[in-house]
């Protein structure tokens, strides 16, 4: 789908989806638990729905009982053999592990972009584990059968955090006590994000800096009333929405969220824009921009919103942690690199884990999503300031964490 974006103005409040990050971990809480819990505040993006159709896959009786809340009553009692992730990272490093609880053999497959993601971080530790799997050169589809078992276990996190998180929410019900020592972790608050939704299911899980996490085996998942937050990845957006273009509040988000996207404030705040934290809002409004400089490496999922960011700055932006942008729904680095280059504004990646972007005018042009959510999104804020139409190929993207993005964008043009 092509979409075009005229220029101009935006001045109002929008409320993010719920974070997709917290849906799919207090879903996959919610499987393994035996009692009834009813999940609050969820809306339906594609990552969520694939979520969805894992836990009912594995056993979960799933009721929606209005628009945004589901009634689960889990139990680890597989339906089929085949777990069908769609395009889903997390989706495919958390419910591998879980999958691997169970004693029947189960094929974990996917879709698109998440064909080419790396998986082969969970082979040898799952294995470690007792587990039986079998990989496709280091990709999907991956095919594991369990139980797997506890123990002593050492995992690679520099590539993503993604299958830390689904080790730590499946060891709690294996049968011993793992240590689990993790090598270079990245994208710790993400980490912070997962042990907090245990504990809200009634799970022990500690840590050492981030180094070396005790799971006790046997614990029991309790089931719980869980209200999803909004999405900071979603809200960054919005707030750069209005950094740049006029002025946005964004419902729904606190400054306490463990969620790693908060940092947008810290950048907001250093390229110049004016910031207002009230109880449940965050502002953003315009004011002229300067460069600034920013370490993402530990919330790479903000680059799309910091690109847009800095090309409304004046100078030349520096952003550090561009290694972890290689294995996302496309090569995000190169993505911004090219198309914001089509749009008139310079991004330098030849130093290595670095991008620079110089800010200035924005000009009209036709550029691609590369199948991306948050390219899209990106993209769609620059051209609020283009000197003409911008237009999006492959804008339909959004679907995967953001449905209504350009339905919001159009409600706050002022």
């Amino acid at each position: 789908m092509d979409k075009t974006i005229l220029p101009g103005r935006v001045k109002g409040t929008l409320t993010p989806p719920c974070s997709k990050s917290y849906a799919q971990r207090a879903l996959a809480a919610a499987l393994l638990c035996e009692g009834v819990s009813q999940l609050r505040n969820i809306e339906f993006c594609n990552d969520t729905r694939s979520a969805l159709r894992c836990i009912e896959t594995l056993g979960a009786e799933v009721r929606q009982e209005d628009a945004s809340t589901l009634v689960i009553r889990g139990g680890l009692r597989p339906r089929g053999d085949r777990l069908h992730v769609g395009e889903s990272g997390l989706a495919t490093r958390l419910f591998t592990p879980v999958a691997a609880l169970c004693e029947a053999s189960i094929r974990i497959e996917g879709e698109g972009s998440i064909l080419d993601r790396p998986m082969r971080m969970m082979v040898e530790p799952l294995r470690s584990l007792g587990v039986e799997i079998s990989d496709t050169k280091g990709h999907l589809p991956i095919r594991v059968r369990g139980p797997i078992r506890g123990g002593e276990v050492t995992v690679d996190g520099s590539v993503s955090s993604q299958f830390i998180t689904g080790l730590l929410l499946a060891l709690p019900r294996a049968a011993e006590d793992t240590t689990l020592h993790v090598r270079r972790a990245v994208s710790t608050p993400y980490l912070d994000m997962t042990v907090d939704t245990a504990k809200r299911f009634g799970i022990e899980i500690s840590q050492r800096d981030y180094e070396e996490f005790y799971i006790p085996g046997g614990q029991r998942y309790e089931a719980t009333d869980f209200a999803i937050e909004g999405d900071w990845s979603a809200a960054a957006m919005l707030l750069v929405m209005g950094a740049t273009a006029g002025e946005i509040t964004v419902g729904n988000v606190s400054m306490l969220s463990k969620q790693a996207d908060t940092a947008i404030c810290t950048a907001l705040v250093r390229a110049g824009a004016v910031v207002i934290h009230e109880a449940n809002t965050i502002t953003a409004a315009h004011r002229p921009l300067q460069a600034f400089e920013f370490d993402a490496t530990n919330c790479p999922d903000l680059f799309p919103a910091l690109a847009a960011l800095a090309a409304a700055a004046d100078g030349v932006s520096v952003l550090h942690g561009t290694s972890r942008l290689t294995y996302k729904e496309c090569n995000r680095a190169d993505a911004i690199r090219d198309e914001y280059a089509r749009l008139g504004i310079e991004v330098d990646t030849s130093e290595e884990n670095v991008m620079k972007i110089r800010g200035g005018a924005v000009h009209g042009a036709v550029v691609d999503s590369h199948n991306d959510h948050r390219m899209a999104m990106s993209l769609a804020v620059a051209a609020l300031r283009a000197d003409r139409a911008v237009t999006i190929r492959g804008a339909e993207s959004v679907a995967k964490s953001y449905p209504e993005f350009f339905e919001a964008l159009e409600q706050v043009r002022s």
